[in-house]
C-alpha cells in the first residue's frame, strides 16, 4: 500500500516539476495588454484566432479564441511565399542554382521578349518586370484555366514586360511561381512533393501542404495550407539561423541572404495597402531594418575610415532586415524579430484588410514593450 502511495506521489511530483519548468517562460512577462488587444479585436480578426509567441527556446504566449486552436488547418495565402523562398535557398545551399542565375538558363522560353535578364533573385522579390494585375480575384480566376504550374509559367513567358527586370517592385504571384517551376525542372519532381520532402518533413510540419484539394495547379506563391503550430516551427528555424531540433535545415548564410533588403521605397510601384511603407527581402516584407555603409575599392572593403580622394572608391549601403513578416491575404500574420529574439504568429481565416493589418502592427508594439532589443 505504502509503495503504491509512494509511486503516485512521485508521479504527482514529476508532473508538478514539469509545470514549474514551463512556468518561468510564461510568468516573466506581463501579457495583460496583449490579451486585451486581441480580445477587443477578436471580431475584427474574424472571431476564430490563435496567436503564439516564441522567445529563445520556449513558447511564452498562446491564446486561442473561437473555434481555432494551434492545430487548426487553414489556407495561409501569401505566407506561402516565405516557405517557397526557403526551398529555393535550400537548392542554393546544395549548389544546384544561384540567386543570380537567369531564369532562361532553366526555361528557354524566357530568353526572349525582354525577359532574358530576369534572375531567380528578382523572382523572389517581385522585380521581374513582367506585367501583372492588381486584382486578386481576377488572378485567381485566371489560374483556374491552367492544368499545371508548367503551363502557368509558360503563359508568363508570353506576357508583355511592364518594366525592365530589376528596375521596380510589383507585388504578385508571378515571380515566386516562376521560381517554383525552376525547382521542378532542376529536380524533375513536382513542387508540392519537393517542399514536403526537403522542408516540411525535416521540420515536422505534418499538417502543411501545397496540394490543391480541388485539383488545380500548385501555387508556390499562395497555395499552402498550414496550422499555427506548424508554421511556428518554420519561424523558429529561421530565427535560429537555419537550425531546428539540432538539424541544419538551411545554412546560416542562406538565412542571412533572406534578411537582405532587395529594393528601395522609391522602386515600389504596387504593394497591398497592408504592407505600404515596407520594403521587401526574399519572400517576406521588411518591417524593421538596419543599414551599413562601406567604402569599396576594386570591389574590396577599405578598412581605413579616412582615405585620400580616389574616383575609384565606391560607397556601398547594405540594408539588412532586423524584423520580417509575410502576411497572407486571409489574415494570418507571421513575424520574426531578430533583435529581440522572438517569433510570433497570429493565425486567422479572414481576408486581411487595412484595419486588421493595423491591429497586427499594434500587437508588435505591445510585444516589444515586454522584450528588449539587443541590437545597437
Amino acid at each position: 500500500m505504502s509503495h503504491k502511495v509512494s509511486s503516485i506521489c512521485m508521479k504527482v511530483i514529476s508532473a508538478l516539476g514539469f509545470l514549474l519548468l514551463l512556468q518561468p517562460a510564461f510568468s516573466q512577462y506581463n501579457w495583460t495588454a496583449l490579451d486585451k488587444k486581441l480580445e477587443d479585436n477578436q471580431k475584427l480578426l474574424g472571431n476564430n484566432v490563435v496567436c503564439m509567441l516564441w522567445k529563445g527556446d520556449s513558447l511564452v504566449y498562446k491564446k486561442e479564441m473561437g473555434d481555432f486552436n494551434s492545430q487548426t488547418q487553414a489556407p495561409i495565402a501569401s505566407c506561402s511565399k516565405w516557405l517557397t523562398a526557403a526551398l529555393v535557398m535550400q537548392f542554393a545551399d546544395e549548389g544546384k542554382l544561384t540567386l543570380d542565375d537567369k531564369v532562361a538558363k532553366y526555361i528557354p522560353e524566357f530568353d526572349k521578349n525582354g525577359k532574358a535578364d530576369i534572375t531567380i533573385r528578382q523572382c523572389l522579390c517581385h522585380m521581374t518586370g513582367i506585367a501583372d494585375d492588381k486584382n486578386f480575384l481576377k488572378r485567381i480566376l485566371e489560374r483556374r484555366k491552367f492544368a499545371s504550374l508548367e503551363e502557368e509559367v509558360s503563359s508568363f513567358a508570353k506576357r508583355e514586360m511592364r518594366a525592365a527586370p530589376g528596375s521596380d517592385f510589383w507585388y504578385g504571384n508571378v515571380g515566386l511561381n516562376i521560381a517554383g517551376r525552376v525547382l521542378e525542372i532542376i529536380s524533375k519532381k513536382k513542387f508540392e512533393v519537393l517542399i514536403k520532402t526537403k522542408l516540411f518533413t525535416p521540420l515536422g510540419m505534418t499538417k502543411t501542404t501545397f496540394t490543391d484539394e480541388k485539383g488545380g495547379p500548385v501555387n508556390p506563391s499562395g497555395g499552402a495550407r498550414s496550422t499555427a503550430e506548424d508554421y511556428m516551427k518554420f519561424l523558429v528555424m529561421i530565427l535560429n539561423k537555419g537550425k531546428y531540433n539540432g538539424q541544419q535545415i538551411l545554412s546560416e548564410n542562406a538565412v542571412n541572404e533572406m534578411m537582405q533588403v532587395q529594393d528601395k521605397p522609391e522602386q515600389i510601384k504596387y504593394a497591398p495597402k497592408a504592407a505600404e511603407g515596407y520594403t521587401y527581402a526574399l519572400g517576406s516584407w521588411v518591417v524593421e531594418q538596419t543599414e551599413k555603409t562601406e567604402l569599396l575599392l576594386d570591389g574590396k572593403p577599405l578598412n581605413k575610415p579616412n582615405v585620400p580622394y580616389n574616383p575609384n572608391v565606391v560607397t556601398k549601403i547594405t540594408a539588412t532586415a532586423t524584423s520580417l513578416a509575410s502576411p497572407g491575404l486571409f489574415g494570418t500574420w507571421p513575424m520574426i524579430d531578430f533583435c529581440r529574439g522572438y517569433v510570433y504568429i497570429c493565425f486567422v481565416k479572414k481576408f486581411l484588410g487595412d484595419q486588421r493589418a493595423e491591429v497586427h502592427k499594434e500587437v508588435k508594439k505591445i510585444i516589444d514593450e515586454q522584450i528588449s532589443s539587443l541590437c545597437k
